[in-house]
C-alpha cells in the first residue's frame, strides 16, 4: 500500500518570508517555487478558484518540506497555539551542536518555548516555533 514518505507540508501566510526562514536560517536547500492555481488543484482541496503560491526545500538526506501560502482562499490564523491541540504537527530537525542551532533559529525569528534539555542519555531536545507557529523541534544526539 504505501511505498514511502513523499513530503510534510505547512500552510505559512507569506512564501517569501517563509522560504527565507527556511533556506537562510534553517539551512534547507530551496528546489523548486511554483503557482498553481484552478483545475485539479482547486478540486484536490475542494476550493473554487484556488490559487497557491508553493515552494519546495529539503535537506540532504531526501526528506521534503513544502511551504503553501494560500493566494486565494485566504486562509485565518490558528485559534491555538498549543502543541496538544489536535491538527498541531511540527517538523524536527537533528542538529550537531543544539544550543548554537537554538540560539542561531532565536535570533533569527523563531520563538522559543523551552531552551535544549537532555530528554534521556545521550538526547538533547527542545521546541521552538517558526515565524508562522509552526512548531520545529531540534534534536541532538550524543
Amino acid at each position: 500500500m504505501i511505498t514511502g514518505m513523499h513530503h510534510a507540508g505547512f500552510v505559512v501566510r507569506n512564501l517569501e518570508k517563509s522560504v527565507e526562514f527556511y533556506h537562510d536560517v534553517v539551512g534547507l536547500t530551496l528546489m523548486d517555487t511554483r503557482e498553481r492555481e484552478g483545475g485539479p488543484i482547486s478540486h484536490i482541496l475542494g476550493y473554487e478558484n484556488t490559487s497557491l503560491k508553493i515552494a519546495e526545500l529539503h535537506h540532504g538526506d531526501g526528506y521534503l518540506l513544502e511551504l503553501i501560502e494560500y493566494v486565494s482562499p485566504t486562509g485565518g490564523l490558528r485559534p491555538t497555539s498549543e502543541r496538544n491541540a489536535l491538527g498541531a504537527c511540527h517538523i524536527g530537525f537533528t542538529v550537531d551542536d543544539i544550543f548554537a542551532a537554538y540560539e542561531h533559529l532565536v535570533a533569527n525569528g523563531a520563538e522559543k518555548l523551552n531552551p535544549p534539555i537532555e530528554i534521556v542519555p545521550g538526547k538533547k531536545g527542545c521546541y521552538l516555533q517558526d515565524p508562522d507557529g509552526d512548531w520545529v523541534e531540534l534534536v541532538c544526539f550524543e
